[in-house]
């Protein structure tokens, strides 16, 4: 079973800053895993370092020769596994590093159950007002990132959302786009497949995220629907019906076991 990393980073002011974000944080998660380690000494994947080095690296690419100020969110998750210790024959297991600071959010389906199987808390100082890395923000990957590590199941669908997602859709409501397009995918529907399309295979992650974002788009655009923005924003005290136009950026993975 080999690593896979998906990430999102959400731009509060430019978007120069999560994209070098996603970046070097991609980059120092591939330097750490080929690392060279003294024999016998297992990789144990890190994420929360590796964006505190992204983020280190985001200041002094936007520092010089002049200050390119901006602000992001980050969330990701980054897929290992483990092996039992009484059966080292046994296949491995998948074991899912999920890291978030800020309001986006990772949330993980199992389709097969039409659940989901967990899902990261936003992070705000107040009402919409989310942790951050970027200028003048006091946040930190190494202070205040949130790292969760947990075993998921082959067919389990990682999804990485915008706020832009879970202001608009209700959870129940993204569990259940997601399997209604799991199905259509298996039926034919979202175009032409690499390869098999059960579960999602192929190719179908890709239209499970268009549909996602097609899903929350409506929402956002519509002045009188009822959202999970709007339930926070009443519970704040403050007058407010309807969607909210936001970013909407979504990623998704499907958990497969490789043949090598």
């Amino acid at each position: 079973m080999n690593d896979l990393a998906i990430a999102i980073a959400i731009p509060r002011a430019a978007s120069l800053w999560s994209r070098l974000i996603l970046h070097f944080w991609a980059l120092e998660t591939e330097l750490a895993e080929n690392k060279s380690l003294p024999q016998g000494t297992p990789y144990q994947p890190n994420p929360v370092e590796c964006l505190q080095k992204a983020y280190e690296n985001t200041i002094k690419a936007t520092s010089e020769p002049n200050e390119w100020q901006g602000t992001t969110t980050a969330t990701g998750a980054q897929l290992h596994y483990t092996r039992t210790d009484s059966d080292p024959n046994a296949p491995a297991t998948p074991l899912l590093y999920v890291t978030n600071l800020g309001d986006s959010q990772v949330l993980v389906v199992r389709p097969s159950q039409q659940e989901r199987i967990f899902k990261t808390t936003e992070q705000w100082h107040w009402f919409d007002c989310p942790r951050q890395l970027g200028t003048n923000s006091p946040d930190t990957p190494r202070e205040n990132a949130v790292m969760d590590k947990f075993e998921i199941e082959e067919n389990d669908i990682v999804l990485a959302m915008s706020d832009g997602v879970i202001d608009n859709l209700w959870e129940h409501e993204i569990i259940q786009t997601v399997v209604d397009s799991v199905h259509e995918w298996e039926r034919g529907a979202g175009g032409a497949s690499t390869g098999g399309r059960e579960g999602g295979a192929g190719g179908g992650m890709k239209f499970v995220a268009e549909e996602l974002m097609k899903a929350a788009k409506v929402i956002a655009q519509d002045p009188f629907a009822e959202s999970p923005f709007m339930e926070h924003a009443v519970e704040e005290g403050l007058a407010m019906e309807g969607g909210k136009l936001d970013d909407i950026s979504v990623v998704a993975a499907l958990c497969r076991r490789t043949s090598g």
